[in-house]
C-alpha cells in the first residue's frame, strides 16, 4: 500500500522552526516502520515543501505556500491506499483524514494496525 502519514506540522508551533522540525521528524519517525512492513510511505510535506519553494513562498502561510500545503496531501490521497493519523492537534491531518474516509480508504490511528505484507 501507499500511505499517507498525516499529524502535526505546523499545528502548535507559533511558526517556530525548531517546534516544526520537530513535528516534521515525527511524521518522518512512522516512515521506516511502514516501509518495513511491506508499504510506500509518503509524507505530504515531502511532496509540498519543495513545490512551494518553487513557487516563490518564502515563509509558512504566505500565498504560494496556501496554493500547495493542503492540496497536495489531498491530491496525494487520490493515489493512497491508506493513511496513517498520528497523535496530535491539526486541523490540516484532521481535514486529511476526512478526505480519506470520503474516498473510502483505509484509516489506521497506530502503526500495529498496518498489516506486514506476506
Amino acid at each position: 500500500m501507499l500511505i499517507l502519514i498525516a499529524g502535526p506540522y505546523r499545528s502548535g508551533t507559533n511558526d517556530d522552526p525548531d517546534l516544526i522540525q520537530e513535528n516534521l521528524d515525527n511524521l518522518e519517525n512512522m516512515a521506516l516502520p511502514i516501509f518495513r512492513k511491506g508499504h510506500v510511505p509518503m509524507i505530504g510535506e515531502w511532496v509540498a515543501l519543495p513545490l512551494a519553494r518553487l513557487a516563490g513562498s518564502s515563509k509558512m502561510g504566505d500565498e504560494a505556500w496556501n496554493e500547495i500545503q493542503y492540496p497536495t496531501a489531498h491530491r496525494l490521497l487520490d493515489k493512497c491506499d491508506a493513511i496513517l493519523r498520528i497523535p496530535g492537534k491539526s486541523k490540516g491531518a484532521d481535514m486529511d483524514v476526512k478526505v480519506a474516509k470520503s474516498k473510502g480508504l483505509k484509516v489506521y490511528y497506530h502503526l500495529d494496525e498496518i498489516p506486514n505484507v506476506e
